[in-house]
């Protein structure tokens, strides 16, 4: 893969193309400039490239051209900087950054800022460094984001490492590392937590960016002292009053679309309809699974999309570009077409739906009309990143069993439940009147009320944990089950039948972690992810099929959630209000404290 010269080094050469003294690499001709400083639709524009840089960009590029310059006809088509994701999950997609790299580029992605916190919680510092270390080798810009909170909540989860100060310290000179990966701990950082400062100030001090995610609807105290921790951007608003908030205390907001986030739409109004500066709103995706990046796109979706909801095309591109590159520092690499900056560049027919039609990242052409047009060789991951799944037992239908309170035999009981929340990260903190048999409390499907589990994964401790779920619409004897499962990522499985439950747990245990869907005690989908039980090894194709299957799966046992599976996924990220479940137990975000299950137990 083409490395590119510092523009220092280079800064001789690029002054001679760009005065015709030297042949440029490449001159694209007679396109539409999208200039992101100016806010400009510059027609009849010529671009030349050399080392993998812009030198000239301009009305007429003929004095760089040489006998071996290779010329592209832009045609009068639209000429876009890269497109760049400034908050992402590589293993959302379920696969490898080279996969992910594979899927995203024909969507006209040149940069991506990754925070590998999933990893993280399997495998610790070593398995940060793998993903690290395969993101330098990509043909785009994959930069990395340290994970700051491994596990997501001390006290509250137990995943399979722990990150504190010392790696993040030690991290902090890795070449590709771009800053602080979202500090999800809020709590910690309003309490002035030791170590969640300590993270922050390493960052700082190495002058990196710090990402943010406060997940709270609560913009009092707990929010300012926040921001004064020093987080510089947020993902996390769902709401207008969330974007106002994070761009008036100087932060950027991040507004996302992924698979299943929808917070575009309520946040743009801060824009369109308040009239805040655009220039401190950034577009990203946070999760995106395969099956989104091979069929629907990456970044160029969620500009598409923003631009539907009443932005100029100029400032949605701009929020997906410089915006993008100026938080992070990198303004004088990317973000733009112009002089010095690499040369990462989309061709695109027309502004407003942005079809892709050529990518050229680094100077080079890697995809034109959707069709990626280099070789990216398929990574290989050490046998220490897989075989993750430690169980310790085949589980039996009675582990799912949910006991009532000591000397309830019959009746009813009052138990809380998850409320997942279509198309948001946020779940509800429901109550419900179930009813006991025999001791067991029984499922409520005719009121949308099936079971949870989280099965420990990482120390085969045996430990179970299980609570009660609404949302999925499940309607036949079945069960879902992920070692996806944010952010400590135990095994979680979602059924209406406890036998159908054991069923889909064993079978992830026995080949190493995934995403299987049964019914009927049949196996109606299985995505394997033998990579520290988040990614699979296989072709981002051949895992956005599976995905496929595994979504119609589920809307066979009767869910008609979008994208329910991310949903699934997040049921144990215990850093999002504001009901969730842990390996210690049924988790109140609101408070940051283990609840019981039952409504006035103890």
């Amino acid at each position: 893969m083409q490395q590119v010269k510092p523009w220092a080094e280079n800064a001789k050469k690029l002054i001679d193309v760009a005065m015709g003294r030297t042949p440029a690499d490449t001159v694209i001709r007679s396109g539409r400039w999208v200039n992101v400083y100016s806010g400009e639709i510059i027609p009849n524009t010529d671009i030349a490239i050399v080392d993998g840089r812009i030198a000239y960009v301009g009305p007429d590029a003929a004095h760089t051209e040489g006998s071996k310059t290779q010329i592209i006809e832009a045609a009068d088509r639209y000429l876009v900087p890269g497109l760049c994701d400034a908050h992402m999950h590589v293993e959302s997609g379920m696969v490898t950054v080279t996969e992910f790299t594979r899927a995203v580029v024909p969507h006209g992605t040149t940069s991506m800022f990754i925070d590998p916190h999933e990893i993280g919680n399997v495998l610790g510092l070593p398995g940060v460094k793998l993903m690290h270390d395969e993101a330098v080798q990509m043909p785009i810009n994959v930069f990395v984001q340290m994970p700051s909170c491994v596990p997501s909540a001390p006290g509250l989860e137990n995943a399979g490492a722990q990150i504190g100060v010392a790696e993040v310290n030690h991290a902090m000179s890795w070449p590709n590392i771009i800053g602080l990966g979202e500090v999800m701990n809020f709590p910690g950082v309003a309490a002035c937590d030791e170590t969640m400062l300590g993270e922050i100030a390493a960052a700082q001090l190495a002058n990196k960016t710090v990402g943010g995610h406060y997940a709270s609807p609560d913009l009092g105290r707990a929010f300012h002292g926040y921001v004064a921790g020093g987080p510089a951007d947020d993902h996390e608003g769902t709401c207008l009053e969330d974007a106002v908030a994070r761009v008036r205390q100087g932060m950027r907001a991040m507004l996302r679309l992924g698979s299943a986030w929808y917070d575009v739409a309520p946040q743009v109004k801060a824009i369109t309809e308040l009239g805040l500066d655009s220039r401190n709103f950034i577009l990203c995706t946070d999760d995106s699974h395969s099956g989104t990046l091979v069929n629907d796109g990456h970044m160029n979706r969620v500009v598409r999309h923003a631009i539907a909801q009443g932005l100029k095309p100029i400032t949605a591109i701009q929020m997906a570009t410089l915006n993008t590159a100026q938080h992070f520092g990198l303004e004088r690499e990317l973000g733009s077409i112009s002089p010095g900056r690499l040369a990462d560049i989309i061709i695109s027919s027309d502004l407003a739906t942005l079809p892709i039609d050529m990518v050229i990242a680094r100077g080079e052409v890697l995809a034109e009309n959707a069709q990626l047009q280099c070789d990216i060789p398929a990574a290989h991951y050490p046998d220490s990143a897989k075989n993750t799944v430690h169980l310790g037992k085949r589980y039996q239908a009675q582990d799912f069993q949910i006991a009532a309170p000591e000397g309830q035999q019959s009746g009813s009981v009052d138990v809380r439940v998850i409320g997942v929340i279509e198309n948001q990260a946020p779940t509800k903190a429901l109550q419900a009147t179930l009813t006991v048999e025999n001791s067991l409390v029984g499922m409520d499907l005719s009121n949308d009320i099936c079971q949870i589990a989280l099965v420990e994964r990482h120390r085969a401790t045996g430990n179970v944990v299980n609570g009660f779920v609404s949302g999925f619409k499940y309607t036949v004897p079945c069960a879902v089950a992920s070692t996806v499962a944010h952010d400590s990522h135990h095994m979680i499985v979602v059924g209406t039948c406890h036998e159908q439950m054991a069923l889909a747990v064993n079978k992830l245990g026995d080949v190493g972690g995934g995403v299987t869907v049964y019914a009927d005690g049949e196996q109606l989908a299985l995505i394997e992810l033998p990579i520290a039980g988040l990614m699979s090894d296989e072709r981002a194709e051949s895992v956005a099929q599976k995905a496929q299957s595994m979504v119609e799966a589920m809307q066979t046992c009767g869910c008609d959630l979008n994208n329910a599976y991310m949903q699934h996924s997040l049921l144990a990220l215990v850093v999002i209000p504001e009901l969730r479940i842990s390996d210690i137990g049924l988790i109140d975000v609101t408070t940051f404290s283990k609840t019981d299950l039952f409504v006035g137990g103890s």
